[in-house]
């Protein structure tokens, strides 16, 4: 026994107990293992920490996600932790943080059916959809230089275009005078959205406008156009698949931590809190926590 008293390893692990007792005693009592403070000191931090990268205080609103943030990192790390996730790993909280997501994510790996394919793309049509393409000749006419004249100038130039569509008119530009089998996206690039639908209930084969565009008015023609359709699923499969299995993950890494969640009490200990709303000095950067 007296041997054992004086063992340098036993006087290491009472003292180690007694600072750790110390310790909670100090700050304000043991916490239950389920249970989760937010105190003044870990607030403080996590504003800071927001302020530094935004030059600005967080907001109500943005602290309390900051908090959730916070909770959500402690409940993982803590549940990866008491599974022993963190053994033999130097950068314990980050590693724990991505073996719990891989663990959730395993949840939901497994490969989607053809019926839950088609489904999603049923759902999310405008994410595959393949746009409507034109070939299209345009002539270009400056709003500024006719003025008051330009109704009456579109009018004549739309006819000596029906009758010679390589009649000399409209003004001087950049602009291609034709495009052939481009498709929306492309047009809407050169001239714009409005442009583009603008296009969408004219006929081909003859002159039509005016069509307005970011630079002014334009007379069109129609020379083909290829409507824009949904893909059938053999055409946007792997696109679809990968779309379709990270949504599963995401909803997945969620259900997984909301489960996790309500085995713990968080405990939000925070006297003072932030204004709802940024200053007029901060407002330009309001939204970018």
């Amino acid at each position: 026994m007296n041997r054992w008293l004086r063992e340098p390893l036993l006087h290491f692990v009472l003292l180690g107990a007694l600072l750790f007792v110390l310790y909670g005693w100090l700050h304000g009592g043991l916490q239950a293992p389920n249970e989760i403070v937010i105190d003044e000191p870990r607030v403080a931090a996590l504003s800071t920490g927001f302020q530094r990268q935004w030059q600005r205080p967080p907001t109500a609103s943005e602290l309390q996600g900051l908090i959730d943030n916070w909770v959500r990192e402690e409940v993982l790390v803590r549940e990866g932790l008491a599974q022993g996730l963190d053994r033999n790993d130097t950068v314990v909280r980050r590693r724990v943080l991505q073996k719990m997501a891989f663990l959730s994510e395993s949840f939901a790996d497994a490969a989607p059916s053809d019926a839950e394919l088609q489904a999603w793309l049923d759902s999310h049509p405008a994410d595959y959809g393949i746009a409507p393409r034109y070939s299209l000749e345009q002539v270009y006419f400056d709003p500024l230089k006719h003025g008051a004249a330009l109704d009456a100038t579109l009018a004549s130039a739309r006819a000596a275009l029906e009758r010679d569509s390589k009649a000399r008119v409209g003004d001087d530009t950049m602009l291609p005078a034709a495009l052939g089998d481009e498709p929306a996206s492309e047009l809407a690039r050169i001239f714009g959205d409005t442009f583009v639908k603008a296009l969408a209930p004219l006929p081909a084969g003859s002159w039509q406008g005016p069509v307005r565009s970011g630079f002014g008015v334009h007379l069109v023609r129609i020379v083909s156009r290829t409507p824009g359709r949904v893909p059938a699923l053999a055409e946007v499969r792997a696109q679809v698949e990968r779309d379709l299995r990270q949504s599963n993950r995401q909803k997945s890494e969620e259900r997984f931590y909301q489960n996790l969640r309500k085995g713990y009490v968080v405990k939000q200990e925070i006297t003072a809190k932030p204004p709802d709303k940024v200053g007029a000095l901060g407002a330009g950067e309001a939204g970018k926590p």
